[in-house]
């Protein structure tokens, strides 16, 4: 049976998910095409960072459209499920994911909000990712969860390391994959999944427990401002004009 979903919110990762999502043979609509189809509609996929009340907004319009058996999705890079879920009428429907290299990973990491009491019925949900071939995680309800929090932090010592000059960005990657036989280097591999991304995971985690191993890099920040985030765009750590 295809599935059909709700692919909500803006950024780099959008064209990836929906067009990785309609090669298994989903059918993805924006938010605004769901209003026809929203009696059929089987889960949403929210992406929104959750740097601003954006994303409160989008779950709020969201949960409007469609019946209160229906699985949200949310990417919890940013904000745990527990505070996304205390958004919307019905907590026990919130199930905490990470978008991060949807497409490749084998695993789907996703978390619980603490409002949830029955956790057989919450943990069903998921079960349409077996379908795309997708092994199922539930872990911690902490920003960015696993992957991703571990990727983070990689990138952030990272972006020190090469802040201070001790070795530049390919020699830095180099480093890291001939010596501890990475798949890629911690500066490539923020390029790809998005300086935005791992900015988000960063601040989420300080935000959280105001501890200053989450502290981001200046040069992070920088990059922000200056829109260099990453390949999608062209720039990141390195120039891919």
């Amino acid at each position: 049976m295809s599935r059909r979903v709700i692919l909500a919110g803006n950024g780099a990762l959008y064209p990836e998910i929906a067009n990785y999502l309609k090669l298994q043979g989903w059918m993805v609509y924006s938010v605004e095409e769901s209003w026809q189809e929203r009696e059929k509609i089987h889960a949403v996929l929210e992406i929104e960072s959750g740097f601003n009340d954006d994303k409160r907004q989008l779950l709020i319009e969201v949960e409007k459209i469609l019946p209160p058996d229906i699985p949200i999705f949310t990417s919890v890079l940013h904000r745990t499920a527990t505070e996304i879920a205390s958004w919307v009428r019905v907590p026990e429907r919130i199930i905490g994911f990470s978008p991060l290299l949807l497409s490749e990973m084998e695993i789907l990491e996703v978390s619980s909000p603490l409002q949830v009491r029955d956790q057989q019925k919450w943990a069903k949900f998921t079960t349409i990712w077996s379908e795309i071939g997708k092994q199922v995680e539930i872990v911690g309800d902490e920003p960015g969860l696993v992957f991703p929090r571990t990727l983070a932090l990689l990138v952030n010592e990272a972006t020190f390391a090469l802040s201070e000059r001790i070795a530049n960005a390919r020699d830095i990657d180099l480093a890291m994959k001939l010596g501890t036989n990475f798949p890629e280097g911690p500066l490539s591999w923020a390029d790809q999944v998005g300086i935005d991304y791992i900015y988000a995971i960063l601040t989420g985690l300080y935000r959280e427990y105001g501890e200053d191993r989450y502290r981001p890099a200046p040069l992070l920040r920088k990059m922000i401002y200056a829109g260099y985030l990453g390949k999608e765009v062209g720039r990141g750590f390195y120039d891919y004009d």
